[in-house]
């Protein structure tokens, strides 16, 4: 089934670019309009980052992010079908490479972090298509299962590996660091009971993953934030790439507070093209409540 749905979408996938684009973003509106809860949450988000400068700032940034939500959603098609070299060829621009070279002849492992803000697919590709060693790419199983044996076969290609969210694909990654290889993971899904700590978000308490200083902790990998800027009228991405502005230092509460501040900074850049619709702020069943709610529930029990 796998290889029949592979052969039928497989031409589609080398349609332009900028036809992808066009189609995403009618798609990105049509969901806007079917769906109340998508609405509302993209736009609850983007107005709680308090990122845009006023409210005409705001409706634009509303627009266009509606628009690429879509773009990034179609995307995907030709990111996995394509050949990687095909895709690496949409990259027209790169930001901070200097800091992957270094990474690169250091003789450390590397850890790539991307938030869902651009291309997500085209940057881990290219990453897979310019490093001389394994790329595992951390991934949990889209909602929509007929997608997933597409991402697998996308990401385990070149030099990439599909590692899944789930005790086996954390051995892998810790294995792949361990060897001095190269990892790539999103940072900014919230993470499941026990397994993250609450902090700031864009001036919101988010409970984040503590999975990449834990790892980072026993491989001392360089880590570096990075994302693909989605060009305009599909002209292709702008690679950037950015080290930490401080080092995990091994208190949960505190990592989490540096990996969300590195994650607002990436996200700053293109601020139109961040996922959110993304339920960022919700409180996984299981993990402890919020200080600020555990605090008020105290004082009423007081």
């Amino acid at each position: 089934m796998r290889k029949n749905l592979m052969l039928l979408l497989k031409p589609i996938a080398y349609l332009p670019l900028w036809l992808f684009h066009g189609l995403g973003a009618l798609l990105g509106w049509l969901a806007w309009l079917l769906s109340p809860r998508y609405r509302q949450r993209l736009a609850a988000n983007l107005q709680q980052s308090g990122i845009a400068q006023n409210g005409g700032d705001y409706k634009r940034l509303h627009r266009l992010s509606v628009s690429a939500h879509g773009m990034g959603a179609v995307e995907l098609l030709p990111a996995w079908l394509r050949t990687p070299e095909q895709v690496g060829r949409w990259v027209k621009e790169r930001d901070g490479w200097e800091h992957v070279e270094a990474a690169m002849q250091s003789g450390r492992p590397m850890m790539f972090v991307s938030p869902h803000l651009g291309g997500i697919e085209v940057c881990g590709v290219y990453i897979s298509t310019q490093i001389p060693c394994v790329l595992a790419a951390l991934y949990r199983p889209p909602k929509l299962k007929w997608l997933e044996p597409l991402m697998v076969t996308g990401r385990n290609r070149a030099n990439g590996r599909a590692a899944p969210a789930n005790a086996s694909g954390v051995k892998i990654l810790l294995r792949t660091l361990k060897e001095k290889q190269a990892i790539y993971i999103l940072p900014d899904q919230a993470p499941g009971a026990g397994e993250g700590a609450w902090a700031p978000f864009f001036g919101k308490l988010a409970y984040t993953m503590t999975l990449l200083p834990r790892l980072s902790k026993s491989t001392q990998p360089v880590i570096l934030m990075c994302f693909a800027e989605r060009l305009s009228w599909g002209r292709g991405f702008k690679m950037h790439f950015a080290p930490l502005d401080e080092a995990f230092g091994g208190d949960a509460q505190a990592d989490a507070l540096i990996l969300n501040r590195n994650v607002e900074a990436m996200v700053r850049r293109a601020p139109s093209q961040y996922l959110w619709s993304y339920n960022r702020y919700k409180h996984p069943a299981g993990a402890p409540l919020p200080p600020d709610l555990a605090e008020e529930g105290e004082g009423a029990a007081k």
